[in-house]
């Protein structure tokens, strides 16, 4: 089961002159998604980044494309932590329409966790990596 759904909707900036989503988009999508989850998991990237002096930065990214989405379209993108590293967290993510079990596309996303000055690898603190740990299942928001 998803740790986290996100819901939202395709407008046409989303799409290309075909009126299907814009491949690249998805990443944007899966970011957003990401986002709102820690979010709900208690973890403000602008505090992280003031109070820890540390930030998430995408690795790496694999992402294949099962069927387009198109204009109007309501998806839910879903967030599974599948590894959870002392500097790293490993995401797979998928993008179906909202009711339907096929999936429209699905990636996997590494981050890792950066000191600001510096930019090299650092810990995920503390209060953090439990938050993560203890993620919200099932949660859903919609944008």
């Amino acid at each position: 089961m998803p740790d986290f759904f996100w819901d939202l909707r395709v407008y046409y900036e989303d799409t290309d002159a075909g009126g299907i989503v814009f491949y690249a988009n998805y990443l944007k999508f899966f970011e957003r998604a990401r986002t709102e989850w820690l979010r709900a998991a208690g973890i403000g990237q602008d505090s992280l980044m003031r109070e820890e002096g540390r930030m998430f930065v995408v690795r790496s990214t694999a992402v294949d494309y099962h069927r387009p989405a198109r204009l109007d379209d309501q998806l839910r993108i879903s967030v599974v932590v599948e590894k959870l590293g002392r500097a790293s967290v490993e995401f797979y993510q998928e993008a179906r329409r909202q009711g339907e079990s096929e999936v429209l596309c699905s990636g996997r996303i590494r981050v890792g966790c950066v000191d600001i000055a510096s930019l090299r690898p650092g810990a995920i603190p503390a209060s953090v990596m439990q938050k993560i740990a203890a993620r919200p299942a099932g949660h859903q928001a919609t944008a």
